[in-house]
Order: structure tokens, then sequence, then C-alpha cells
């Protein structure tokens, strides 16, 4: 098949994405496919029009993910295309000639369902889920709403923090809590607030993503994250950070946390685990594959965080992990979500 990994973008998450973009490129070609890796905001920009994309090398530097989140102006600035479009020359037409589209895209630029609808107006099958599930997905407070009914779900609030607001919520958001951005990933802009300094810090950095902002109850427990692929749950994945908290570093950075797979968990809170990720999955609409984040606590109940769409591939992701612990290889997998997105489109159609 002739696919197109579409990675990078102007997400903070973009680095993130262009490591699973190499990954999956690499992955795909090495099945066989004829595989083409384009980043989705500087798109044919600077390439020489004799290479073939579809033979074009994978640049390795994408790999490894810095501990630090980009300068997305300085990202914008550098594109010789000043255009306000946030897809670069060349994208869309190089997606229109491709049997399917791997969208290795996280985050706001590519996780929120805007291009999925760009992509089923152009007629292109992609990986994942369409449009409508991946925009609720995206978005925290949406998705709590959703399943609060049906899963256990740490008690929030969503507001805007402004400046005028600022202070009345330093003083008045019960400790301790978590202080996430509604619609980002990687855990940027998440800070967990155990006194009103920390509070305040997360608020501003919150501020500064947007303003919209979800205030949720603190849980004490152990991270469990569960993957769903093609409906079915996965082995889980416990997350033990070397740090307080399992934040974008420790996320990408090899070593930085320990990752047990599947979990050391009793059997009755694993399939407790892996239907609520299920239900999740089923309620938002959501199709291929998706990854869902739990605090379990001691009694064994689980807590519903949030579920990713479009989940890392990188060197260091939890899904591949998963996926390897029922036998499914890295190259496999992406070959395996390849098909049940077609297969998926297909039924849709």
């Amino acid at each position: 098949m002739k696919i197109v990994v579409l990675a990078g973008g102007l997400s903070p998450e973009r680095n993130v994405s262009l490591s699973s973009g190499a990954m999956v490129c690499e992955a795909l070609r090495s099945k066989g496919h004829r595989t083409a890796l384009v980043d989705l905001f500087f798109g044919m920009e600077g390439r020489d029009p004799a290479v073939d994309p579809y033979e074009a090398p994978v640049p390795q530097e994408f790999k490894k993910v810095s501990p630090q989140a980009p300068d997305l102006n300085e990202v914008r600035r550098s594109r010789k295309d000043q255009s306000p479009s946030a897809i670069g020359p060349g994208v869309l037409e190089l997606c229109a000639g491709a049997d399917v589209v791997f969208l290795a895209l996280h985050g706001s630029c590519g996780e929120d369902g805007r291009i999925q609808a760009a992509l089923d107006l152009l007629g292109v099958p992609y990986t994942g889920a369409g449009c409508l599930a991946s925009a609720i997905a995206m978005d925290k407070d949406m998705t709590k709403r959703l399943v609060s009914g049906l899963v256990t779900t740490p008690r929030w609030e969503t507001v805007t923090v402004t400046a005028d607001n600022l202070e009345e919520l330093v003083e008045q958001t019960p400790l301790p809590a978590v202080v996430k951005p509604i619609a980002s990933g990687s855990s940027i802009g998440v800070t967990i607030a155990h006194d009103r300094a920390a509070l305040r810090r997360g608020l501003e950095e919150s501020m500064a993503l947007g303003g919209r902002t979800v205030l949720e109850q603190y849980i004490k427990g152990r991270e469990i994250q569960v993957a769903v692929l093609d409906g079915k749950a996965l082995p889980s994945i416990e997350i033990i950070p070397q740090a307080d908290f399992y934040d974008y570093e420790n996320k990408y950075q090899p070593g930085a946390a320990k990752e047990v797979c599947p979990s050391e968990i009793p059997p009755e809170w694993e399939e407790k685990v892996g239907q609520a990720a299920q239900t999740v999955f089923q309620a938002i609409g959501l199709s291929v594959y998706a990854r869902a984040d739990f605090i379990v606590t001691q009694d064994g109940t689980p807590y519903f965080l949030e579920i990713n769409t479009l989940p890392g591939m990188t060197p260091t992701s939890l899904v591949p992990q998963e996926a390897a612990a029922v036998g499914i290889d890295y190259a496999a997998l992406c070959e395996t979500i390849v098909e049940v997105s077609l297969r998926v489109r297909k039924e849709g159609a």
C-alpha cells in the first residue's frame, strides 16, 4: 500500500509526534509498504522535488524527544510559507494520492478531529477515530460529562482562567487538586497542587495555554493505563515515575519512569480497569485504538482520567508495550492499526 504518515504539526506535542511518525514510517516500510513521512506544518517545503517522498530517508534525529516542549512561535517563523494555514504546502495533495493516511499526530493539531474532517472531505481513509469522537475525546470536560455516569471519575469543574479571576481561583479551589488545560496532552501544562503556591503556578501556566482549565480532585493511587485495540482491552501497564509526577519529561526520557506490563495487580482489578476503558471507548464512539488513563485506589476502584485517541508510538510509548505483552510486535501493531482503520472506514461508508 501507499501510506502517508502525518506527523509534526503545530501542537506542543510536535516533537513527540515526529518521533512517533519516524518509528511508524520505518515499521511500515519493513512490512513492504511504500510509506512517506511528512510534517503536517512544513509539508513539502524545502524538499528536493527529484526525491520521491515514498523513498526519502527517515530523519533519525526525529526519534529522540527533547525534554522540553518546542517553541511553537519559533516553529511558525521558520516556515517560508507564512500563510495562516496549519497545513503545509503539498500535504493534502500527497494525502489524496495515498491508499491510507497514518495519523501520527498528537495534541490539538491532529487529535482534535479537524484533520480527520479534512481527510473525510477528501475521501481519504485514515487511522484512528473519526472527527466527532476525536473532538469529544480531546475535550477533557466533554469526555467527563459523557462518561461520568458510566465509570468512576474524580470530581471536577471547568473554568476559564483570566487575570481577573486568578486570585479567586487560587483562594477557593479545594486542595490537593490537579490543574489541566482542557485540550492538551503529554501532561503539558498539568500541575498537581498540594499548596496554594503550586496551584497559582498551575493556573498561570494554564492561562498561558489558553485559559480553559479542568480543576480535578486529586486521587492518590496507582497509575494504570489501558489500551483498547479493535474494541478489546490490552493488558494494562503501570507507570511508576522516578519523580513525583509522570510529566512530559518523564514520559519520553528513557529510564525516567518504571513501566510494568502487564501491571502487577489482582485479576479482578485488571478486569475492572479493562472494562472501564472499553466502556469509555464505546460511549464516546471511538474506533480502531486508544489509550485510557486511570488512577486505581487501594480498594481497587479505577478512577478514569482521560482517553487518548492517537496515543504515542515513540520508543518509550505505552501502547506498543501493551501490544507486545500479547505477542504483537511494533511493526505488526502499526500494520494492524492500518488494517483495522481501513475496515472501519469501509464499514462506515
